[in-house]
């Protein structure tokens, strides 16, 4: 088991050292041996865990996954409560959701999809598991009555229509200010979409 934890934890630190280089030099500028320089390690050891640069392309995209899941933790399993959907409304429209990937590497990635079957396929996990996480939330408020909304995953998939879009477009915004009242704008819509107030004023649904 040791064996095994030390492995996974040698594989995790990679992954991030990757996805630091390819940050700053660039996806098509990174290699394995621009990642093994910056960890002072043998490129063969890079090599041993993921064989070439494609296949650690896509143990990063997995983590992205992973990193985006962690919106849907809960104290309580099958219980959302109304404050859990609106904490995962302003998550999702906000800096900290948007900074969890790169945009460059993200629309990169994206771009490789067209091109790949297996990251277009890696790429609908993630957006089909962001969905349904949502509409799992939204169908767990609607049999407490904190909500009614008629179709959970057609909610949820309007909401997730509004962040890609939003992001790609504010990607190209640099006013701060256009920025933050554009995003509060696309923000509302999410909670209109659901019918609840936002988080800081707390009410019952108006639908």
């Amino acid at each position: 088991m040791g064996r095994k934890s030390l492995k996974e934890t040698r594989r995790l630190e990679i992954i991030k050292v990757f996805y630091q280089v390819a940050k700053k030099e660039g996806y098509e500028n990174t290699s394995i041996a621009k990642i093994a320089k910056v960890m002072d390690i043998n490129p063969s050891l890079i090599i041993h865990y993921f064989d070439t640069k494609e296949g650690l392309t896509y143990e990063l995209i997995d983590h992205i996954l992973d990193r985006y899941l962690l919106i849907y933790t809960i104290k309580h399993k099958g219980q959302a409560s109304l404050g859990d959907l609106q904490k995962t409304i302003e998550m999702l429209f906000s800096k900290k959701w948007n900074l969890l990937f790169d945009d460059g590497l993200f629309y990169t990635f994206y771009a490789l999809a067209f091109r790949e079957k297996k990251i277009k396929l890696k790429y609908k996990l993630i957006l089909d598991s962001l969905r349904n996480g949502l509409a799992k939330m939204i169908e767990e408020c609607n049999q407490q009555s904190l909500t009614n909304v008629d179709d959970p995953q057609v909610a949820a998939d309007f909401i997730f229509v509004l962040v890609d879009g939003a992001y790609f477009y504010l990607s190209m915004e640099s006013d701060k200010k256009a920025y933050s009242e554009r995003l509060a704008y696309y923000k509302q819509k999410a909670y209109d979409t659901l019918c609840i107030s936002p988080v800081k004023v707390v009410s019952a649904p108006v639908c």
